[in-house]
């Protein structure tokens, strides 16, 4: 199991001092980031989707063994609700493929007040290439029954796993020969800071699931005062210390630069 450890986005004030030194200008702070870890969830895509040109500047910044999952525009997910999916999808593949081959995996996070549509999800899936990952976070009850797991399997596409307060919000399904996790708030002290229980409960769930050749996506989404960064270089020591392989991270002293 190859774990792809990273965060969320990378554009957060309150990472000064903690992965960035304070006196790095925000325009540099992708390129620091990518020093440190191999891997990042891309969160703007969701609120505005950028230009092609963003897209393939960012594959110009960022170097040979690093890839940006993305998460696909509200637009598709929120304002269409998965409803007429064609143009959204193909914009958004259009776009996205600026990066080149440094596009990850697709997440497509639905609203929490939709509930399952069996047929619009389908329909949305199928317009991916088969060689795009895609991983989709449904976030309403409804969703958790033997069809959506038939759906998603026969598409190759992950349920999105998600915790908060340390504990699974979703079935711990799997749906493809790859793997999504994403880690919203922690339980411990200082909010929003995982602790070390529950990140070796997490390890010990995705070696139970997959096989050492198989990839995992972990981000790290609780990034208020640099909480992600710090939890992201633990949990990947702790899968490191079980004898599994992790993507680069940055070694906790790296992440308090003077």
């Amino acid at each position: 199991m190859v774990v792809h450890v990273g965060t969320s986005g990378w554009q957060y004030d309150s990472w000064r001092g903690v992965l960035y030194p304070r006196g790095l200008a925000q325009r540099r702070w992708l390129e620091r980031y990518a020093e440190g870890f191999a891997t990042v969830e891309n969160n703007s895509a969701f609120y505005r989707l950028p230009r092609r040109e963003t897209f393939a500047s960012w594959r110009e910044r960022l170097p040979a063994d690093v890839v940006m999952a993305v998460k696909a525009s509200r637009y598709l997910t929120h304002l269409r609700r998965l409803r007429d999916p064609d143009e959204p999808v193909r914009r958004f593949l259009d776009v996205a493929a600026g990066l080149g081959d440094r596009l990850g995996p697709v997440l497509l996070q639905l609203p929490p007040n939709l509930r399952a549509d069996h047929d619009r999800l389908d329909r949305c899936l199928s317009l991916f290439p088969r060689d795009v990952r895609v991983a989709v976070e449904p976030r309403h009850e409804s969703w958790w029954t033997d069809e959506i797991r038939s759906l998603l399997e026969r598409h190759g596409a992950a349920l999105c796993w998600a915790d908060r307060q340390g504990r699974p919000v979703t079935p711990l399904w799997r749906t493809a020969g790859w793997g999504y996790l994403r880690l919203h708030e922690g339980a411990a002290h200082p909010w929003p800071k995982y602790g070390g229980q529950a990140l070796r409960a997490w390890a010990d769930r995705l070696a139970a699931t997959w096989a050492d050749d198989r990839d995992v996506f972990v981000y790290f989404n609780n990034d208020p005062d640099g909480a992600a960064v710090r939890d992201a270089v633990r949990f990947a020591g702790v899968l490191r210390r079980a004898g599994r392989s992790v993507t680069r991270t940055p070694s906790l002293a790296d992440t308090v630069p003077t």
